[in-house]
């Protein structure tokens, strides 16, 4: 559970800097993975944590979009310091050459041949890929390959 630590570090962190910002937004983050922890009745590990922590910025990527259409720049700003905060805790992206490496291991262990093997190579690489890559853009490549294949 490195993760849940290195959040709990970074509170402990901000807290004693006085960084009412990054300090926000990390107990935001640590009250959603604490929730789902309650809901489920499970100790979620680093992946499911990534995945929240995902959605989080997701979310905030479309208010501050909102924000920025209805003219409040002002809270667009302060939903673009949460997702800056968020991102520090999510791993180093994937190259395009990385990606296509990935697709091709998964295309081959699953034995994929078209796109009705679609969901096979989306599920093999969904966990290896969590929060390094945006999933859209991903199942994008995946069609791109299995209707070249």
């Amino acid at each position: 559970m490195a993760l849940l630590d290195e959040l709990k570090t970074a509170q402990k962190d901000a807290m004693r800097a006085k960084d009412k910002i990054r300090l926000g937004t990390i107990r935001m983050a640590m009250a959603a993975i604490k929730q789902r922890e309650i809901d489920e009745r499970i100790e979620l590990g680093d992946s499911d944590i990534l995945a929240i922590i995902t959605k989080m910025i997701k979310q905030r990527q479309d208010a501050s979009s909102q924000y920025r259409d209805a003219g409040r720049t002002d809270l667009a700003d302060i939903e673009d310091a949460e997702i800056q905060v968020l991102q520090t805790f999510m791993p180093q992206p994937l190259t395009d050459a990385e990606l296509a490496d990935l697709i091709g291991e998964a295309m081959q262990a699953t034995g994929a041949a078209g796109m009705q093997d679609m969901g096979k190579v989306m599920g093999w690489l969904k966990p290896k890929v969590q929060g390094r890559t945006d999933m859209g853009a991903l199942s994008g490549q995946i069609k791109a390959r299995l209707t070249g294949a």
